[in-house]
């Protein structure tokens, strides 16, 4: 095997990749990259059992091949290398020669006949989604996949799909995240991709809209009973899906509300962020949120000393005082992608949905602590 190609595209292409790539395996072949060189591409796979990242580049192929090479050490060694081409050359032993610029390296690589093969879908449903739509939707959900394993469903988040929208659902026993978003998909389909591929996918997703008159970015999806394969650009990723009764979320979500805040989410992650000053791992201690008199009050106590801070906001209903984890509404205020966001709540112990002004576009589902009379 022989190939020259553009070392930026190439590191590009390998550290995508390696991103399948597990370094705990008693398979070795898993450990590495399996490289094609056909016609005038490369064809770069990682893999690691249940996720698989696979990208083709384009590429000067001198001599067809295959061969599995290290992806930690090939892709340190192609990061580093000066010069704006690579060249690459295996020998029938798997002694591989690697140069750039004026630097030399030679490797053992690995037979790729010892590489698994990525399982294949069989019978499909597909559906396209734009790719920043996608990955609004995985990153205002990502907060909420639980990452117990006591069920594994839900160290996932659930795709429910109808014909006209794709609702993503992610829920970890504390708190959950809804997000809806309107298209059309002819489907109606509900599956569960776990955690780590999201995380994947959406590290690949570009989140700007098409501009005017250019055509919209768009990722592919295709869902089999056990597997899902997601297009984006170049790249293929193919993931196992996740097994079990997930929750029935919208039995989950409280109807109505008796009280309604209306308030700034910059200024009141702002304030949050300042009352968790005194809080930490070892000092832990709820956050107090009092809602009276068109003000939002948040007050905490550790040993580490007392926090105080307050946020104008329009109250419409009971006043009130609950006492939540303040990593919970952060992590569920930074997925709010509005100015402005309403706190619904329907008493002290009630869970407190945080959904947009207008629209239904998400929805976030916050449990309260309980809170001790202070002395």
């Amino acid at each position: 095997m022989k190939f020259s190609c553009d070392k930026a595209v190439l590191s590009a292409a390998v550290s995508n990749v390696s991103r399948a790539v597990t370094t705990r395996t008693a398979l070795q072949a898993l450990e590495g990259i399996l490289i094609r060189a056909e016609g005038d591409t490369l064809t770069l796979t990682g893999y690691d059992l249940e996720l698989g990242i696979t990208t083709v580049i384009p590429a000067a192929v001198s001599e067809e091949g295959s061969i599995i090479l290290g992806a930690r050490l090939f892709g340190e060694m192609i990061r580093k290398l000066e010069g704006g081409e690579v060249f690459v050359a295996s020998d029938d032993k798997l002694l591989t020669e690697i140069r750039g610029g004026g630097a030399e390296f030679t490797i053992l690589g690995m037979d790729a006949a010892d590489y698994p093969e990525l399982p294949g879908l069989g019978d499909a449903e597909s559906l396209t989604l734009p790719q920043h739509a996608l990955k609004s939707m995985i990153e205002q959900t990502q907060f909420a996949i639980s990452q117990n394993d006591t069920k594994p469903v839900h160290t996932g988040s659930l795709f429910d799909v109808m014909p006209d929208s794709v609702t993503v659902v992610s829920v970890d026993g504390y708190r959950m995240a809804v997000r809806r978003e309107l298209c059309d998909t002819g489907l109606e389909t509900r599956f569960v991709v776990p955690g780590k591929t999201l995380a994947e996918i959406a590290k690949l997703l570009s989140d700007e809209p098409a501009g005017e008159g250019e055509p919209e970015k768009t990722a592919s999806i295709q869902v089999s009973r056990q597997y899902i394969l997601t297009t984006i650009g170049s790249y293929s990723l193919v993931s196992r899906l996740l097994d079990g009764e997930f929750l029935d979320y919208q039995a989950a979500i409280p109807q109505g509300y008796t009280t309604q805040v209306t308030v700034s989410t910059r200024e009141l992650i702002a304030a949050v962020d300042r009352a968790s000053l005194i809080i930490s791992d070892r000092l832990r201690s709820p956050l107090r949120l009092r809602f009276e008199e068109d003000s939002l009050r948040i007050t905490c106590t550790t040993s580490l000393g007392k926090a105080y801070d307050e946020v104008p906001c329009h109250i419409e209903g009971n006043a009130l005082e609950m006492g939540f984890n303040n990593k919970y509404v952060l992590d569920a205020l930074r997925a709010a992608d509005c100015d402005e966001i309403c706190l619904q709540i329907s008493g002290p112990l009630s869970p407190m949905k945080l959904v947009p002004p207008e629209g239904d576009s998400f929805l976030f589902l916050v449990l309260p602590v309980r809170l001790k009379t202070e002395q």
